[in-house]
């Protein structure tokens, strides 16, 4: 297709007017002025459209959907008393609706790529993204722990068992992607790390767990082993690139030197993360180390990025902006990469930019709304104005997937009678 005389977001971060983009197949092939039309291409009047690249969720729990409002200011330990017991009670339809649920909200958010923390029933919730047609990286949820109700009370090697069961599965189908997981290493046994990192290692696919999220947890670990949670993995040998900390607020000197030797993704998820801890997120960023925006799923405060990347730079600029007297310590540029070139860490794909050759996964903008229809510097506009409400098209591996505000790949109406039905149970 040939989208005609549109805006964009360039490699550069800065907003480019009227221009041609080419897609062939799934990528981007060709951009420029006054592009011809070759054979019988679609072509888009992009005339008041704002295309940037889609955003990418690089933590988030799909099967959480159905908790949404049940967790903010819940009392007592919420992992405990509210996470486990839903979790344990899911069901292969219950998992289906959870996911229908949140591709919905996520596409209509502008959000074309995810990584999912892992849950149970996962192979209904790969065939709900599999029909999507977003791109997705998920996980089996991988835990060990007597204490755990018993429908999900699994050893090392039941865990390991239904970990590659999702991987021949589902691996490469579509654009899912499996990955492997440590779901809390206060959760997790030595043998369980080891063998869950033999797997990933073994297939080459990323590891990922919730890392030093809560000062309980990292003082857990440290009780155990003797070393806070980053030095007792890298002390077994855990640690590489593939390796994907979420989270990862309350971090020694230590960890932050191992995070940058072994180019460790990190994930910050700011409206979760702001009852929890608060990371100096200028400093790792200025340190080199690569940091991904997270929602941590609906339960945590809705899956709009839009809104994450502005808690984000109220929470640092009002800690350390103030501190340091610098009021740009978080730019919007800074976040608009978090939230869509960074993606490309977390997914291993080509995505989260519009320069030749990369992946067409797109977002389309509405300029129509009177939020857009002048700024002085447009980077810094879509930062602060757009909405999860503004994004009219998106398009994902050169696809659409959503147009005119319509899902074109989810029966909305149906998912919406579904839970209808849940709720009246």
């Amino acid at each position: 297709m040939l989208l005609k005389n549109i805006a964009y977001l360039d490699e550069n971060l800065d907003v480019i007017f009227n221009r041609d983009i080419r897609i062939k197949d799934n990528y981007i092939k060709e951009i420029g002025e006054n592009l011809e039309i070759e054979g019988e291409e679609e072509v888009i009047n992009g005339e008041n459209l704002l295309v940037t690249p889609g955003l990418c969720d690089a933590h988030t729990h799909i099967g959480q959907q159905l908790l949404k409002g049940k967790v903010l200011d819940a009392e007592g330990i919420i992992w405990k008393n509210i996470m486990l017991p839903f979790e344990s009670s899911i069901t292969d339809e219950i998992m289906s609706l959870n996911t229908k649920l949140a591709l919905i909200e996520m596409i209509k958010a502008g959000t074309t790529s995810f990584v999912d923390a892992g849950s149970y029933h996962m192979d209904s919730a790969c065939r709900e993204i599999f029909k999507s047609g977003m791109r997705g990286a998920v996980t089996y949820s991988s835990m060990v722990d007597s204490s755990l109700p018993e429908s999900i009370c699994d050893t090392a090697d039941e865990v390991i068992e239904k970990n590659n069961s999702l991987y021949e599965n589902w691996n490469g189908k579509g654009l899912i992607q499996v990955y492997y997981s440590i779901r809390s290493l206060m959760s997790a046994n030595e043998e369980l790390i080891l063998k869950v990192s033999q797997e990933a290692k073994k297939r080459d696919a990323m590891l990922e767990a919730h890392m030093n999220e809560y000062d309980k947890e990292v003082e857990n670990v440290i009780e155990k082993t003797g070393l806070p949670p980053y030095e007792y993995l890298e002390k077994l040998g855990v640690l590489n690139s593939d390796f994907i900390g979420a989270h990862s607020l309350i971090l020694s000197e230590g960890e932050k030197e191992i995070i940058k030797k072994h180019d460790i993704k990190i994930v910050q998820c700011p409206f979760s993360n702001s009852g929890k801890a608060l990371a100096n997120t200028p400093q790792l960023i200025k340190n080199g180390i690569k940091i991904g925006l997270g929602s941590d799923g609906v339960a945590h405060g809705g899956l709009s990025l839009w809104d994450e990347m502005k808690t984000l730079r109220c929470m640092m600029n009002v800690t350390w902006g103030i501190q340091e007297n610098n009021r740009s310590i978080m730019p919007a540029k800074i976040l608009l990469k978090m939230a869509m070139e960074n993606g490309k860490y977390f997914l291993r794909k080509n995505i989260g930019t519009i320069k030749e050759g990369y992946l067409a996964d797109l977002i389309f903008i509405d300029l129509n709304q009177p939020h857009l229809w002048y700024s002085g510097n447009y980077t810094n506009t879509i930062f602060e104005c757009v909405n999860k409400g503004d994004i009219i098209h998106s398009m994902v591996d050169g696809k659409w997937i959503m147009r005119d505000r319509k899902i074109t790949t989810i029966d909305e109406s149906s998912v919406r009678e579904e839970l209808k039905k849940w709720l009246s149970l």
